[in-house]
């Protein structure tokens, strides 16, 4: 009944939405079961009045970008998803050395954008792969590069629904951290300042650390990314790989041959499947090394899945 409510609403408000769809279509795990109502906003005034409609009747809300970063179980979610990609992806020039993205703009396209006016900062990021919300809220890196190193402020709905704005120094950004962490508010954009820079140069910059990208990571495979946090002091992959834990799999999820800190949707890989090969992992490696590693992706829907 509150989806029916909630429906209705949005279809008074013409905001775009869609019912039972299959959230592995949204995630680049390729995994994940149904959610009842998926939202579409396409501005900032419409994502505002979605989040409204959808407490107002009481649905729990996910907000998803790229789904890039998030392992969803097969029993769905059991409540509204807003989703902030392509519907919400426009990219434009503050002034010269400042770009404005969307909260839905993938990566790949702000970096392209920056490129082919000359500026450059955003070379680290080209080919992680997550929108500009996702990348701000847990503060994306690569290559000796971070979010938080270019971003100078970002836009938010606060805990009311209004558009809020906070500045670089007051994001609390760490390794993979940042003040929305762990917080239901919705990246509306952000704004980057970058320098001037050889636009060709630029390119060759971004296509050599693409280059490097795919050499090493399991690109050709769903998966939601690197699956383990950075131990103090050590690396993920190489303690995974030293317990001889790479290539092991689990139903259809394998720790990467290719890289051991991803953990891949080898085929048709069940969210237990992922938790198990995830949980095989820790174990060992704990057993083995002394390290505990800490799992980067975010679960969702979990509860049936953990026995919770």
């Amino acid at each position: 009944m509150m989806i029916e409510k909630a429906a209705g609403r949005l279809e008074e408000k013409k905001i775009e939405y869609k019912t039972k769809v299959q959230l592995k279509n949204y995630t680049s795990f390729k995994i994940g079961g149904p959610c009842e109502i998926l939202i579409l906003p396409h501005t900032v005034e419409e994502a505002a009045e979605s989040v409204r409609i959808c407490r107002e009747e009481g649905l729990p809300v996910l907000f998803l970008g790229n789904g890039s970063n998030v392992l969803v179980s097969d029993q769905g979610f059991s409540g509204a998803v807003i989703l902030f990609h392509h519907n919400f992806s426009d990219i434009w020039l503050l002034d010269e050395t400042t770009v404005y993205a969307q909260a839905g703009a993938s990566l790949a396209r702000l970096c392209t954008f920056a490129q082919q006016n000359g500026l450059t900062g955003l070379e680290f990021a080209y080919g992680i792969p997550a929108t500009v919300g996702g990348a701000a809220f847990m503060n994306a890196g690569a290559y000796g590069g971070e979010i938080k190193d270019v971003l100078q402020f970002a836009d938010y709905l606060d805990e009311k629904g209004k558009p809020q704005r906070r500045e670089n120094a007051e994001l609390d950004f760490s390794y993979r951290h940042s003040f929305f962490t762990g917080k239901q508010l919705p990246i509306l954009g952000a704004a980057f300042s970058l320098k001037k820079g050889d636009a060709q140069q630029i390119r060759v910059n971004m296509d050599e650390i693409y280059g490097r990208r795919k050499a090493k990571q399991p690109l050709e495979f769903p998966s939601a990314g690197s699956t383990f946090k950075r131990p103090e002091g050590a690396y993920a992959a190489a303690l995974i790989e030293e317990c001889g834990l790479k290539g092991r799999t689990v139903g259809g999820a394998q720790v990467s041959e290719k890289h051991s800190g991803f953990v891949i949707n080898r085929k048709d890989a069940t969210c237990r499947d992922v938790l198990d090969l995830i949980k095989i992992v820790q174990q060992t490696v704990k057993e083995k090394t002394g390290f505990t590693l800490e799992c980067e992706v975010r679960k969702i829907g979990f509860e049936a899945e953990e026995g919770k």
